[in-house]
């Protein structure tokens, strides 16, 4: 498939670039970190096959990454803020509701907006996060370093070395990434996972080492259930043909 016809409007002084594919039932993806919505989607199979399976597939680009607004300032990138951008473009579109579905930093935006918006959305899928989000020590140092070394061979933590890899790959802004990676790696807001009132699926890879496993972040939401993906990490759950299998059943019951 190729890429979506992109657009743009404004969510709380940010320029917010979005496409939309297909007809039918909303279907709002949010990306993960260092990714864009053509990169996270696309190729990974998602819009097409939930197209076919009859849903209007609604993609930004979250706030500092892909063709959106970019700012260098931490204060601009947290969860709440990206959040809110999910709201704000279904208001855009004239959408009441639509099921949400975030990967990564995506699935921290989508479980805050279930917190702060229930009444915008139907069922949420949080991918690609797990049992270390209960974490309330998440250093984002060595990914702030490797986004913002001069010299990508200097880098030594192998995992941050696949964010700047990941980076520099989409064409992305290393500096506005290293400000939202610093945001979106506070402390995340646990006691909310208690009052989130829709159902939720928490999916993570079982090799998922950033993630962690589902079932103790699930466990957290009153109408939460996990699953795992066979032998999949962070970065291989995404397209996996079994995850959008289980997103699929969850989304049609």
């Amino acid at each position: 498939m190729k890429g979506c016809d992109v657009e743009f409007f404004e969510s709380d002084g940010m320029r917010i670039a979005y496409a939309v594919e297909g007809e039918g039932s909303p279907v709002l993806l949010a990306h993960g970190f260092a990714s864009t919505h053509a990169v996270n989607w696309i190729p990974t199979g998602w819009v097409r096959a939930l197209v076919e399976a009859g849903y209007r597939v609604i993609m930004p680009d979250m706030r500092g990454h892909g063709a959106s607004g970019k700012s260098h300032d931490k204060a601009d990138y947290t969860l709440s803020a990206m959040a809110g951008d999910l709201v704000a473009l279904l208001d855009h579109l004239g959408e009441p509701g639509a099921d949400l579905m975030g990967y990564s930093m995506g699935a921290m935006a989508a479980l805050v907006a279930a917190m702060e918006a229930p009444e915008r959305f139907d069922r949420i899928v949080a991918g690609g996060v797990g049992a270390t989000l209960l974490d309330p020590k998440r250093d984002p140092g060595p990914v702030i370093e490797a986004l913002t070394a001069d010299d990508p061979s200097t880098i030594e933590d192998k995992g941050a070395a696949l964010f700047r890899t990941f980076a520099d790959q989409n064409g992305q802004d290393r500096k506005a990434l290293a400000a939202c990676f610093e945001a979106v790696r506070a402390p995340f807001p646990v006691a909310g996972l208690g009052r989130i009132s829709r159902p939720v699926l928490v999916v993570a890879g079982e090799a998922d080492v950033q993630a962690g496993a589902p079932g103790p972040l699930a466990e957290r939401i009153p109408d939460g259930r996990a699953f795992t993906v066979p032998k999949r990490d962070h970065m291989k759950t995404v397209g996996d043909r079994v995850y959008k299998e289980a997103v699929l059943a969850f989304l049609s019951e």
